[in-house]
């Protein structure tokens, strides 16, 4: 459903690399892959670099907290099902992200 949603188009093994690693080192690599010209065009990739810079910012904030480490453990779940080509649906965060049109 996501996938239809956000605009599908051809997802490359390179595409959920960089996905998985946009939510393992949040949020540095969704920052670089925003920054980097021809990957910031790819639906998949820049929804999911989205999604994790706002989820590395949580992690941060809430980094005090034992709710910080909980966010990077799921940020990390994240990220294997976006490497296997998913469209991953965070709640709340998903539809901010696509009614600002970020992705």
């Amino acid at each position: 459903m996501a996938e239809e949603i956000i605009g599908g188009g051809e997802v490359t093994q390179d595409d959920k690399l960089w996905a998985l690693l946009s939510y393992i080192f949040a949020p540095l690599i969704g920052i670089i892959v925003l920054l980097i010209e021809d990957k910031k065009n790819r639906p998949f990739l820049k929804y999911n670099a989205v999604v994790s810079i706002i989820l590395g910012v949580l992690a941060i904030i809430l980094s005090g907290f034992c709710i910080g480490i909980l966010v990077w453990f799921y940020a990390i779940y994240l990220g294997f099902k976006s490497y296997q080509g998913e469209w991953v649906e965070v709640p709340v965060i998903s539809d901010f992200v696509r009614n600002q049109g970020w992705a």
